[in-house]
């Protein structure tokens, strides 16, 4: 089935639609403003960029990522879009849809406010979850052969992004021990650049796909369809998530890039390009493949890789273990927002 935009303005007719629409591009908004600053947080303290040009260049490649990604590979939109079952009603559907996207912003902005870098995959996966637990009255909402790939997105973004940051960390240093050190940071300032370049690029691709595969259940839910397996992704739609979240990524999130590119470990210029490089090629290889997966799990976890090669002291585990804590709370935290949330929609409207 293919979606034409003209249908799509009709369908907006619907408050449910309108609601749902609004609700996913304050998500994809608040992901641009709150995850994106993630890939650009290494390339600011090292001050291979300054703060405002790192953010226009990452808000310009995550518009970059989403629309060229989902053209070559929407594996992990379908993910999404298939991990939850609301049921055969399809009006109740787009309430409860409409009640989980509503929690991952509140969850979301919540988090933002004090500088923690979160999980908007985990967000939004639990807030799907919970809706669809709500409307179904239990865990048949849930379509476990898809779910279980947030479980492989979760292992696979820890345990690849750490060993790639210290196995190319270990490349770099290896490569460049005879070299001069003042030529080798200036190479390495470029490097960063076009390392936090393809961050961003890949944030695009993994995050914009996740919300573009809830646009694609409300339009289905509209259009009476009880699933989007169907539906073909217009461009359009690709435009008007990649806009969106450029647009969000272009406000920028100072906090964070301080939280993640300070505070957790300290990074000299090529350790700060492993880490990038690391935390791209991890979210490339989990996108390939269809599996969600967290972009603050796969630069985090590049991080402690790089710092874990030179020494684990490097490595501040009192920030690793507020993160790892935010990151546990958000599925029951955000999941139960949405539950309960899921359950006051469906009574009112």
């Amino acid at each position: 089935m293919t979606l034409s935009f003209s249908s799509f303005i009709q369908s907006l007719s619907n408050p449910a639609m309108l609601l749902t629409v609004v609700l996913t591009l304050g998500v994809i908004f608040v992901n641009g403003w709150t995850d994106a600053p993630n890939a650009i947080a290494t390339t600011v303290t090292t001050r291979a960029m300054r703060t405002r040009p790192a953010i226009i260049m990452s808000a310009f490649f995550n518009f970059l990522g989403v629309l060229v990604m989902t053209t070559i590979n929407s594996s992990v939109a379908e993910t999404i879009s298939n991990m939850v079952d609301f049921g055969g009603d399809t009006h109740a559907s787009m309430i409860a849809l409409s009640a989980a996207l509503f929690s991952i912003v509140a969850y979301s902005v919540g988090a933002s406010v004090f500088g923690i870098p979160t999980s908007e995959s985990h967000s939004l996966i639990a807030g799907l979850t919970g809706a669809a637990i709500a409307i179904q009255g239990g865990t048949k909402g849930v379509n476990w052969n898809e779910w279980i790939k947030v479980l492989y997105g979760l292992v696979l973004s820890l345990v690849l992004g750490f060993v790639l940051g210290w196995v190319i960390c270990k490349i770099v240093v290896f490569i460049c021990h005879d070299m001069d050190r003042q030529k080798t940071n200036k190479f390495f300032t470029n490097a960063q650049i076009a390392g936090a370049a393809a961050m961003s690029f890949m944030h695009g691709a993994q995050d914009g796909q996740k919300f573009i595969g809830v646009l694609l259940l409300g339009m289905a839910f509209v259009n009476g369809q009880t699933s989007a397996g169907s539906i073909i992704i217009p461009v359009w739609l690709m435009l008007l998530c990649s806009i969106t979240m450029g647009v969000g990524t272009s406000v920028g999130g100072e906090k964070i890039i301080k939280s993640v590119g300070m505070d957790m470990v300290k990074l000299e210029k090529f350790q700060a390009f492993s880490s990038d490089l690391s935390g791209a090629i991890s979210i490339l290889l989990s996108t390939l493949y269809g599996i969600p997966i967290s972009t603050t799990h796969a630069k985090t976890s590049a991080i402690m890789g790089v710092g874990a090669s030179k020494r684990l002291s490097a490595v501040n585990f009192g920030v690793v273990k507020d993160m790892v804590l935010t990151w546990i709370f958000t599925f029951p935290g955000c999941g139960l927002i949405a539950y309960l949330m899921a359950k006051l929609f469906l009574a009112v409207f």
